[in-house]
């Protein structure tokens, strides 16, 4: 698994064992500290050596506003796995809910900067697993608590579900803070 596509869990138990060594290797290069952790982290706590690459990497591939460097985007979909929808379904709900986000947020400026700092980190998406409609609609006004755009498919009805079912809960923003909405969900496999 790549190491920027860990559930946030495992990110989240890594971070607690970064290996003191690497860390320190990382500082004798002048990485600030908490970007030489965040760097472990997110190659997986391999090594000094893949830790420094990925930082001097992401510093050679910046190109958002100095104020947002500590900050990762991504955009995460919760399939409602009560409905009974085969894969072709599922991606096709998952596809209306990236490009209904994705326009929703074009029509905010403030949005349509998220869009674009997400974009520069390479447009970062993860499929997890919500359980029922119910589940959805919890995540979704968790997520709205927390300032996140969302947009919550609704099928139109005319395959495998009935119309008006939501299928897809889709939510852009920073990592950290999307993990919170969605953060213990497993991923869809």
């Amino acid at each position: 698994m790549d190491p920027c596509e860990q559930e946030p869990a495992d990110v989240a138990q890594e971070a607690a064992e970064v290996n003191p060594q690497y860390l320190q290797q990382l500082k004798d290069l002048d990485i600030p500290e908490d970007e030489a952790k965040k760097a472990l982290i997110l190659t997986g706590n391999v090594s000094a050596e893949e830790a420094a690459i990925f930082y001097f990497d992401s510093l050679d591939n910046q190109n958002v506003d100095s104020d947002d460097e500590d900050m990762y985007y991504k955009m995460v979909f919760v399939v409602n796995m009560e409905l009974s929808m085969g894969v072709g379904k599922i991606a096709a709900q998952v596809g209306h809910g990236a490009v209904g986000l994705y326009q929703l947020m074009l029509k905010d400026s403030k949005s349509k900067e998220m869009v674009d700092k997400w974009d520069a980190y390479g447009a970062k998406k993860i499929v997890l697993q919500g359980s029922s409609t119910a589940h959805l609609l919890e995540l979704q006004a968790l997520a709205l608590s927390l300032d996140l755009p969302v947009y919550l498919v609704q099928d139109a009805g005319r395959t495998q579900i009935a119309a008006g079912s939501r299928t897809v809960l889709a939510i852009l923003g920073e990592e950290e803070i999307v993990n919170k909405v969605t953060g213990k969900l497993k991923l869809l496999n």
